[in-house]
Parts: structure tokens; sequence; C-alpha cells
């Protein structure tokens, strides 16, 4: 049975963290995984999780099963954080499962299209994230592209992408990524958020929103303006979210996957095939991260602090921004990096070509995705210096 396997290659990402791993340089920089560091490029426990992880040890009295939807507790505050003052008009439509990380959203998401509608396409923006080929993909789900980022003017396609979805039809779902782009960090403005509405109303597509970043970009409201608009104004849509960043909740894998239905009753059977759906993958999703989260919403003090630490780790990524662009500047690198300051959260297009990459790793022990794509989180004060001198000398090197 087995003889018949071929070795498959590793994931880029995963090769990359074993290759940093295995560099003995004690200047090497990290950025490619996706994982936000402080300063110090250490992932800290947010001190709103370990309190909140010690009340709810402190108070369990049960390891059963919490339910094929998951904690009710937890999806129903991550409902009102998706939609904030939306909440309230449309939460009798509204239903959301939780499960194993925003990867497991997707993959529910994925198989519960299928069952809607088997002819049903995908449309995801070029570029996207690697991995929703990949999930997507194995559910069986025909892909299609749309433009999304201009590299050439290091920018948000949006004309390019319009007309695109124009083109699609009700038999389409339309990927979209609330926030934070990955891998671009560039994200559309409120009017092209208005212009891809229309054309759903217009066309009849599905948007699919893929919101892994919430509070990375411009904060907890702003980042979710896109998904509140379609929310009040389409009649379905489907939203994956994940804890992971947010909360720096990367190992406990929490996520959801929410639906908002044309009606009430239209949305309990939603509820009910979402509950099969996810039976017939993992039966029931892990309790804990989602112990955490829905313990930190509903206590006023611990949301609170939970924002207070969410706004330090935004403003970090922000004001490192700024200090790359100007750094890349003061180095003599040749060409314009102030549209880094213009995208939002981890990733960047640094615009660098495969080969520059190469270099910056070989000669440097600087780590990034082929494609130029960088973990901003990566950048520390101590290492900036060094990182824009290795890329503008890379890129006077041709």
């Amino acid at each position: 049975m087995f003889s018949t396997l071929k070795p498959v290659e590793t994931d880029p990402i995963l090769g990359l963290m074993a290759a940093f791993r295995a560099d003995p340089n004690p200047q090497k920089i990290d950025l490619g995984v996706g994982v936000y560091r402080d300063d110090h490029g250490h992932t800290p426990i947010l001190a709103s999780v370990k309190t909140a992880e010690q009340q709810y040890l402190a108070s369990e009295t049960t390891k059963t099963y919490v339910g094929m939807a998951g904690d009710e507790q937890y999806n129903t505050a991550m409902s009102q954080l998706i939609l904030g003052d939306v909440y309230a008009a449309v939460s009798e439509r509204f239903r959301t499962v939780q499960t194993p990380g925003g990867t497991g959203a997707l993959r529910v998401a994925a198989e519960f299209i299928l069952r809607c509608n088997p002819d049903a396409s995908l449309w995801v923006g070029s570029p996207t994230w690697a991995n929703h080929w990949d999930l997507f993909g194995a559910a069986g789900l025909p892909i299609r592209e749309y433009p999304y980022y201009n590299c050439a003017d290091k920018d948000l396609d949006a004309d390019a992408m319009l007309a695109k979805l124009a083109t699609a039809g009700p038999d389409d779902v339309v990927l979209l990524h609330a926030c934070c782009h990955n891998p671009s960090g560039m994200d559309p403005t409120f009017a092209q958020w208005e212009a891809v509405c229309d054309l759903a109303l217009e066309r009849g597509f599905l948007p699919l929103v893929d919101m892994a970043y919430q509070g990375f970009g411009d904060g907890l409201d702003a980042d979710a303006a896109g998904v509140r608009l379609l929310a009040e104004r389409l009649p379905e849509l489907i939203v994956c979210t994940s804890c992971s960043k947010n909360f720096g909740l990367y190992r406990e894998r929490i996520g959801g996957c929410a639906v908002l239905s044309a009606s009430q009753t239209l949305a309990d059977t939603v509820k009910s095939t979402l509950e099969n759906t996810v039976r017939g993958i993992y039966s029931m999703p892990p309790h804990h991260g989602a112990a955490i989260v829905g313990t930190i919403l509903s206590d006023p003090e611990l949301r609170e602090q939970w924002s207070a630490e969410l706004a330090l780790m935004r403003d970090r990524l922000n004001t490192l921004r700024q200090l790359m662009s100007r750094q890349l500047a003061q180095a003599g690198a040749a060409g314009d990096f102030s549209f880094i300051e213009r995208q939002k959260g981890m990733f960047s297009f640094l615009g660098i070509t495969p080969e520059q990459v190469a270099r910056l790793r070989d000669e440097d022990s600087i780590y990034m995705v082929s494609s130029g794509r960088m973990n901003v989180a990566g950048i520390s004060h101590d290492n900036v210096d060094r990182f824009a001198e290795a890329v503008a000398r890379v890129l006077a090197q041709d």
C-alpha cells in the first residue's frame, strides 16, 4: 500500500524555519514564519491570557466533549467581536461554530460550500496566502484567480480586481482578506469594500472573508469595517476567524466559521449543516483556547487589558514599518520603500527578486520567503540597521 507514495516537497515556510534553526550565525534574522514577536524576538503569552487561563482552570469541573459547535459562550463573543454594532441587527441570521484554528475554519467552510453547491468555484486574489490553495483544493473546490496586488506599483490593483469580479456569478465564492492582507499587507479602502459589496449584490456571488488579524491593522473596529458592511447589506456571507495572532494563542488552535443567512429559519438549517460537516472532519473541537477567549471577551476588565495589549502589538508593527522605510532610505537602498508604511499588519512584499532573497539568506543570514514576503515583526531596533544595509548592498549588486 505505502510503496506507491512519492516524497512530498517540504512546505517552503517550514523549510525556511528549519534552515533558520540550523544557521549558527548569532545575528541571523527570521522574517519568514507568520508569528508575532516582540523586540527581543520572543512570542509572549499575553497577561490577559494568563489571567483568563488561571480563572478557567480554577473553575473547570469536567473534560467532557463540548459538542460539535464548540463553546457557545465563545461563539457568541466572537460573533459580537466580528460584527460590533451590526450584530444586534443580524444576530438571528448569524451562526458560528468553533473550529481548530483559522485553517480548520477554512476547511469547514470549503466542505460546507460544496454541500450547498457542488458546482461552486472559489476565487482567490493573486497573490493570496499560499495555504489557501491547499486547503480548498484538498476539499475539491475548483480555484480561480482575480488580480489583487500590483507588484510594479506596490499597491492594490483595484481596477483590475473589480473588473474581474464583475464577471463572477451565483456559483462563485470570492475569498477576501478582512484586513492585514497576507502576503502583501495592502488592504482595500472602505470605498473599495463598497464596490465589492455592490458587485456581490449585482452578480450574486458569495463573499468568504478570511479574518485572521483583527486588531493588527488600525484597530478592532476599523479592521472589521469591510466585514460589517457586507453583513449589513448582503443576504449571505461566510467569515472565518482565527485567534492565533490577536490573542497570541497559536498552539491552542482556536478559530471559528460563521455564516450569515437570508433568514432565521435558514440560519438554523445552516447551523445543523455546519455541525454535521464538523462531525465528518474532526467530530468535536478542542476547548481550552475557546475557554480562554470566551473568558476574556466576557469579562470587562480582562477585555480592556487584552485590547490594550493588542494595541501595543499593533503600534509596534506600525512603528517598525516607519523605521524600516526610514532606515532603507538612509542606507541608500535603490528605490522608494515608503509603500511599507501604507501596508498593514505583519506582512510586506519587499519587492525584491528570488535571487536577491537567496543572497540575503546566504550572505547575511536574513531569512524570508522567496517571493520577497517578509514578516515585519521579525525586525527589531537592534537588527533594523543591519537589515537595511544588507538590502541596500544586494540591490546595488544588480
